[in-house]
C-alpha cells in the first residue's frame, strides 16, 4: 500500500530535530527549555513534576507569543488580515518551539517517576537539549558542505552561542 506520507523514522527525526523550514524555532525552543530548567533545577529539585510544568507552560507560552508576533507582522506586511489558513500556517511552522521542549522534558519526567534520580534526570535533559543544539550546528554545516575541521567548528561556535545564552539565564535568574 502506497502513502504519501514519510516513513515514521522521518516523522520522528522531524519531530525531535525540525525540519528546514522549522530550525530557527528548533533552537530558540532548546535554548528556551534549557535556560528555564538550567535556572529552575536546583529551586525544583525535589518537585520535579512541576519542573516539567514550568518547562511546559514556558515552551507553549512562548509559541502563543511567537504565534501572535508573526501573525501581526505577516498582517502587516500583507496590508491585510491573515486568513486562518494562513494563521495556521504561522502557528505550525512555530510549533517547534513546543515540540524542541518534548525530548528535554520528557528526561525530566524519568526523574519525576522515579525511572533516574533527580540529578541524573536533570544532567540528562540538559544533555538531550545540547545535543540538539550540536544536531544544528551539524545540519548547517552539512548544508555548506564544509570540510570537518568546518564542520567541527560550526558544531562547537553553536553550542557556545547557545550554551552561553542558557548560562545567561542562570546567571540572571540567580
Amino acid at each position: 500500500m502506497a502513502t504519501d506520507s514519510p516513513p515514521s523514522r522521518f516523522r520522528l527525526k522531524h519531530l525531535i530535530l525540525g525540519h528546514a523550514r522549522t530550525i530557527a524555532g528548533t533552537v530558540y525552543g532548546t535554548i528556551a527549555v534549557m535556560a528555564v530548567l538550567a535556572a529552575a533545577a536546583r529551586s525544583y529539585e525535589h518537585m520535579l513534576w512541576r519542573l516539567v510544568a514550568l518547562t511546559s507552560v514556558t515552551a507553549v507560552v512562548l509559541w502563543l507569543a511567537h504565534v501572535y508576533a508573526h501573525g501581526v507582522g505577516e498582517s502587516l506586511q500583507l496590508g491585510r488580515r491573515l486568513t486562518p489558513a494562513e494563521f495556521t500556517s504561522v502557528a505550525r511552522r512555530e510549533y517547534s518551539i513546543v515540540l524542541a521542549a518534548v525530548p528535554p522534558v520528557a528526561a525530566i519526567a524519568l526523574g519525576a517517576i522515579g525511572i533516574v534520580p533527580h540529578d541524573t534526570a536533570v544532567a540528562l535533559s540538559l544533555a538531550v537539549g545540547t545535543a540538539t543544539l550540536g544536531a544544528q550546528g551539524l545540519r548547517y554545516a552539512r548544508l555548506e558542505r564544509l570540510s570537518f575541521t568546518g564542520s567541527l567548528l560550526t558544531v562547537m561556535l553553536n553550542l557556545a552561542i547557545g550554551l552561553a545564552l542558557v548560562a545567561a539565564e542562570v546567571f540572571i535568574a540567580h
